[in-house]
């Protein structure tokens, strides 16, 4: 029987071969919010690695959504141009869906790339002004946000909703927004940064009201056949801040509004970190999946394929998504098939890489004595056969 981990999964018009996704990962190597050829040789590569889904690193919806000046933007015909040559290619060459995350950083942007710091930008530095749900800093010498007003709050739905239509013109075949770890919707959900005296504010329905707003009018904007999904955080890993309840209340919500996926995730509104270990979030993906019944991801230090597997047949999520061990290892779905008795998908250029056609490349089959090998369809490579 195939593996779980590698059994398909419609969303929508959408179907994944396998439940193993690319997560997010920001590369902070954009120039003006502009992609560079950083971008195309990075997501080229990781599309063709045969996972269920690809999801780029979040763009920026307006400027001043940006984490730092070099992260993507998606606001302009000149960032939405630069997008589809990379997803032009991806779709040309490669053999994975890509998506997209979209963002806005909130109290959280105008800083220094991590590689630099991470610290916020000085005024000198190019500093530009920040906005959140209330005039709250997120720490000791960063920037205090603008508490923002219903007309702010219109600005970045149609903001939202201007980089879906872009996205979708881009050739994207998902889309993913950004409601976690601390940046701007994820701080309206957080009793920890939402002190807010209005409606937009207080009790868990007053924190979710803006970010589900948002999520209705971007769902709206983007094909009724494509999937949407949220990021969104389990907990804030902080006992001040957002629960697990919460959360669970917000994917209930957004299910009713046509959330066709949850990437559940946590922290990120205070400086609280939690104890770290393989799939270390994923029982938060867990009590959403079981609320919900919407397909959920787990994420966290996933980098065992047995692991991932046992994620998946417990039940405990639909889908895992791995960041830094696909920058270790960009074609860990094809090891993981191969551990787990599952077939890889490859590039035609790249077949040959399949172990059941290189000769001697596991001591396994070198050593069973019922397995010898045969020219295949080349002649220069080799398979295994059973006598």
């Amino acid at each position: 029987m195939t593996a779980a981990l590698f059994q398909p999964l419609p969303l929508r018009g959408l179907t994944l071969n396998n439940r193993v996704i690319v997560s997010p990962m920001c590369q902070y190597s954009a120039e003006d919010g502009l992609p560079t050829d950083w971008h195309m040789i990075h997501i080229g590569g990781l599309a063709m690695a045969g996972t269920g889904m690809l999801v780029i690193e979040a763009v920026g919806v307006e400027p001043r959504g940006r984490v730092t000046p070099q992260c993507l933007g998606l606001y302009d015909d000149a960032t939405e141009a630069a997008l589809k040559r990379i997803i032009d290619a991806c779709r040309q060459h490669g053999n994975t869906p890509v998506a997209l995350q979209l963002g806005h950083a909130g109290r959280k942007a105008s800083c220094h790339a991590p590689q630099n710091g991470g610290r916020p930008l000085a005024e000198d530095e190019g500093a530009w002004p920040t906005i959140g749900p209330s005039a709250l800093p997120f720490g000791p010498d960063w920037h205090t946000p603008a508490e923002m007003t219903r007309s702010d709050m219109d600005d970045v739905i149609a903001a939202h909703v201007q980089a879906t239509e872009r996205a979708h013109r881009a050739g994207f075949a998902a889309l993913e927004i950004h409601g976690a770890h601390g940046y701007l919707l994820s701080s309206f959900l957080s009793p920890l940064a939402n002190r807010r005296g209005d409606a937009y504010g207080g009790d868990n329905a007053g924190r979710m009201r803006f970010p589900l707003e948002l999520f209705a009018a971007v769902r709206a904007a983007w094909p009724a056949d494509k999937p949407l999904g949220m990021r969104l955080n389990g907990t804030d890993w902080d006992d001040a801040g957002l629960s697990n309840e919460d959360a669970i209340d917000f994917a209930r919500a957004l299910k009713d509004l046509g959330c066709d996926f949850f990437d559940v995730t946590g922290g990120g509104n205070s400086m609280v970190r939690p104890p770290l270990k393989p799939g270390y979030q994923a029982p938060f993906a867990q009590t959403i999946k079981q609320a919900t019944g919407v397909p959920t991801m787990a994420v966290g230090m996933i980098r065992d394929p047995q692991i991932a597997e046992d994620l998946i047949t417990s039940g405990q999520c639909d889908m895992v998504a791995i960041a830094r061990g696909f920058l270790y290892e960009p074609r860990w779905t094809w090891r993981a098939a191969h551990e787990l008795g599952a077939e890889g998908q490859y590039p035609p250029q790249y077949a040959r890489a399949n172990p059941k056609l290189w000769p001697q490349a596991f001591s396994d089959a070198d050593d069973d004595p019922n397995i010898t090998w045969e020219p295949g369809a080349a002649p220069h490579i080799m398979v295994p056969k059973r006598r």
